[in-house]
Protein backbone atom coordinates (compact mmCIF):
# COMPACT_ATOMS: atom_id res chain seq x y z
CA UNK A 1 0.00 0.00 0.00
CA UNK A 2 2.43 2.21 0.99
CA UNK A 3 4.66 1.64 -2.29
CA UNK A 4 1.04 2.13 -4.28
CA UNK A 5 0.67 5.80 -2.65
CA UNK A 6 4.53 6.58 -2.76
CA UNK A 7 4.28 6.03 -6.78
CA UNK A 8 0.70 8.02 -7.14
CA UNK A 9 2.68 11.13 -5.52
CA UNK A 10 5.48 10.53 -7.86
CA UNK A 11 3.40 10.11 -10.63
CA UNK A 12 1.23 13.54 -9.26
CA UNK A 13 4.37 15.60 -9.37
CA UNK A 14 5.43 14.89 -12.77
CA UNK A 15 1.97 15.42 -13.86
CA UNK A 16 2.25 18.94 -11.85
CA UNK A 17 5.37 19.57 -13.61
CA UNK A 18 4.57 19.36 -16.92
CA UNK A 19 1.41 21.36 -16.63
CA UNK A 20 3.90 24.06 -15.29
CA UNK A 21 5.98 23.57 -18.40
CA UNK A 22 3.37 24.94 -20.07
CA UNK A 23 2.58 27.65 -18.56
CA UNK A 24 6.25 29.10 -17.70
CA UNK A 25 6.86 28.12 -21.97
CA UNK A 26 4.05 30.06 -22.94
CA UNK A 27 5.27 33.29 -20.47
CA UNK A 28 8.57 32.81 -20.99
CA UNK A 29 8.16 32.46 -24.90
CA UNK A 30 10.36 29.57 -24.73
CA UNK A 31 8.81 27.05 -27.22
CA UNK A 32 11.33 23.97 -25.86
CA UNK A 33 9.51 24.13 -22.58
CA UNK A 34 6.27 24.78 -23.90
CA UNK A 35 6.70 21.62 -26.55
CA UNK A 36 7.91 19.59 -23.24
CA UNK A 37 4.54 19.43 -22.14
CA UNK A 38 2.96 17.60 -24.85
CA UNK A 39 3.88 14.59 -26.87
CA UNK A 40 4.64 15.17 -30.85
CA UNK A 41 0.94 13.47 -31.38
CA UNK A 42 -0.93 15.89 -29.17
CA UNK A 43 -3.73 17.57 -30.04
CA UNK A 44 -4.86 20.89 -28.35
CA UNK A 45 -7.98 22.81 -28.42
CA UNK A 46 -7.99 26.25 -27.28
CA UNK A 47 -10.55 28.70 -28.51
CA UNK A 48 -11.00 28.49 -32.16
CA UNK A 49 -7.81 26.63 -32.40
CA UNK A 50 -7.96 23.01 -32.75
CA UNK A 51 -4.38 21.47 -34.01
CA UNK A 52 -0.74 19.89 -32.76
CA UNK A 53 1.29 21.18 -29.91
CA UNK A 54 3.65 23.17 -32.54
CA UNK A 55 1.11 24.55 -34.76
CA UNK A 56 -0.67 25.91 -31.54
CA UNK A 57 2.60 27.06 -30.54
CA UNK A 58 2.97 28.65 -34.00
CA UNK A 59 -0.66 30.65 -33.47
CA UNK A 60 -0.83 31.66 -30.15
CA UNK A 61 3.11 33.09 -30.00
CA UNK A 62 2.33 35.99 -32.54
CA UNK A 63 -0.77 37.04 -31.11
CA UNK A 64 0.93 36.98 -27.06
CA UNK A 65 3.23 38.99 -28.76
CA UNK A 66 1.32 41.79 -30.42
CA UNK A 67 -1.00 42.22 -28.22
CA UNK A 68 0.11 41.78 -24.56
CA UNK A 69 3.68 43.09 -22.84
CA UNK A 70 3.35 39.93 -20.64
CA UNK A 71 1.31 37.27 -19.37
CA UNK A 72 0.90 35.06 -16.69
CA UNK A 73 -0.78 31.34 -16.88
CA UNK A 74 -1.35 30.64 -13.14
CA UNK A 75 -2.29 27.04 -12.28
CA UNK A 76 -4.77 26.74 -9.85
CA UNK A 77 -7.10 23.78 -8.44
CA UNK A 78 -5.57 20.00 -10.03
CA UNK A 79 -7.08 16.62 -9.72
CA UNK A 80 -5.85 13.78 -11.09
CA UNK A 81 -6.92 10.26 -12.09
CA UNK A 82 -4.44 7.67 -12.47
CA UNK A 83 -5.05 4.75 -14.35
CA UNK A 84 -1.19 2.73 -15.17
CA UNK A 85 0.06 5.01 -18.06
CA UNK A 86 -2.90 7.00 -18.38
CA UNK A 87 -4.27 10.05 -16.58
CA UNK A 88 -6.78 12.75 -17.06
CA UNK A 89 -6.21 15.98 -15.37
CA UNK A 90 -8.62 18.76 -14.87
CA UNK A 91 -6.89 22.55 -13.56
CA UNK A 92 -8.35 25.55 -13.31
CA UNK A 93 -6.32 28.38 -14.39
CA UNK A 94 -6.22 32.32 -14.10
CA UNK A 95 -4.33 33.72 -16.72
CA UNK A 96 -3.40 37.45 -16.54
CA UNK A 97 -1.84 39.92 -19.10
CA UNK A 98 -0.93 43.02 -19.42
CA UNK A 99 -1.83 44.50 -22.97
CA UNK A 100 -0.50 46.68 -24.79
CA UNK A 101 -2.63 49.75 -25.81
CA UNK A 102 -5.33 48.91 -28.66
CA UNK A 103 -4.96 52.49 -30.66
CA UNK A 104 -2.78 55.45 -30.64
CA UNK A 105 -2.48 57.21 -27.06
CA UNK A 106 -4.14 54.57 -25.28
CA UNK A 107 -3.44 53.68 -22.04
CA UNK A 108 -2.77 49.72 -21.32
CA UNK A 109 -4.97 47.32 -20.06
CA UNK A 110 -4.99 43.93 -18.27
CA UNK A 111 -7.03 41.37 -19.25
CA UNK A 112 -8.01 38.97 -16.93
CA UNK A 113 -9.49 35.10 -18.07
CA UNK A 114 -10.34 31.93 -15.76
CA UNK A 115 -10.91 28.51 -17.14
CA UNK A 116 -10.05 24.63 -17.00
CA UNK A 117 -7.63 22.97 -19.13
CA UNK A 118 -8.88 19.13 -19.56
CA UNK A 119 -6.41 17.00 -20.44
CA UNK A 120 -5.61 13.20 -21.12
CA UNK A 121 -1.49 12.65 -20.16
CA UNK A 122 0.07 9.63 -21.19
CA UNK A 123 3.16 8.14 -19.59
CA UNK A 124 5.32 7.26 -22.55
CA UNK A 125 9.04 6.14 -22.50
CA UNK A 126 8.80 6.90 -18.39
CA UNK A 127 7.71 10.90 -19.38
CA UNK A 128 4.24 12.49 -18.46
CA UNK A 129 3.30 14.59 -21.00
CA UNK A 130 0.20 15.78 -22.37
CA UNK A 131 -1.86 13.50 -25.16
CA UNK A 132 -4.95 15.77 -25.32
CA UNK A 133 -5.63 19.12 -24.08
CA UNK A 134 -9.25 20.95 -24.02
CA UNK A 135 -8.91 24.25 -22.78
CA UNK A 136 -12.34 26.10 -21.49
CA UNK A 137 -12.62 29.86 -20.85
CA UNK A 138 -14.98 30.44 -18.41
CA UNK A 139 -15.01 34.23 -17.81
CA UNK A 140 -13.26 37.31 -18.82
CA UNK A 141 -12.21 40.68 -18.35
CA UNK A 142 -10.51 43.93 -19.18
CA UNK A 143 -9.53 46.35 -16.47
CA UNK A 144 -7.37 49.81 -17.15
CA UNK A 145 -3.61 49.08 -15.95
CA UNK A 146 -2.50 50.67 -13.41
CA UNK A 147 1.49 52.49 -13.03
CA UNK A 148 3.91 49.40 -11.60
CA UNK A 149 4.67 49.84 -8.10
CA UNK A 150 8.14 51.42 -8.15
CA UNK A 151 8.33 51.20 -12.12
CA UNK A 152 9.96 54.82 -11.59
CA UNK A 153 12.94 53.15 -9.71
CA UNK A 154 16.27 54.06 -12.31
CA UNK A 155 18.55 51.33 -11.08
CA UNK A 156 16.20 48.51 -10.89
CA UNK A 157 19.27 46.53 -12.35
CA UNK A 158 19.51 43.06 -14.74
CA UNK A 159 17.60 40.74 -12.75
CA UNK A 160 15.24 42.94 -11.40
CA UNK A 161 13.64 43.20 -14.98
CA UNK A 162 10.79 41.13 -16.61
CA UNK A 163 11.82 39.35 -19.68
CA UNK A 164 9.56 36.95 -22.14
CA UNK A 165 12.94 35.65 -23.00
CA UNK A 166 16.26 33.35 -21.41
CA UNK A 167 17.19 37.13 -20.25
CA UNK A 168 14.54 36.39 -17.67
CA UNK A 169 16.03 36.45 -14.14
CA UNK A 170 14.39 32.79 -14.10
CA UNK A 171 16.65 31.76 -16.50
CA UNK A 172 19.96 33.02 -14.69
CA UNK A 173 22.11 30.25 -12.33
CA UNK A 174 23.20 30.82 -9.64
CA UNK A 175 20.65 33.64 -8.97
CA UNK A 176 22.52 36.66 -7.46
CA UNK A 177 21.17 39.95 -6.55
CA UNK A 178 23.08 42.89 -8.46
CA UNK A 179 20.93 45.44 -7.89
CA UNK A 180 21.72 48.05 -5.12
CA UNK A 181 19.36 49.40 -2.48
CA UNK A 182 17.27 52.22 -3.54
CA UNK A 183 15.14 52.57 0.24
CA UNK A 184 16.43 55.73 2.20
CA UNK A 185 17.80 54.25 5.53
Amino acid sequence: MTDLRLQNLLDRQDILDCLTRFSRGMDRFDRAIYLSAFHDDAVIAAGPFVGSAADCWDWAKPMHEAGQVLTHHSLLNNTVEIDGDTAHSETYYQFVARNHPWEEGGGETVMLAGGRYIDRLERRGGAWKIALRTNIIEWSCIQPAMPLPFGDVPDIGANGVSARDQSDPSYQRPLLNVRKANVPR
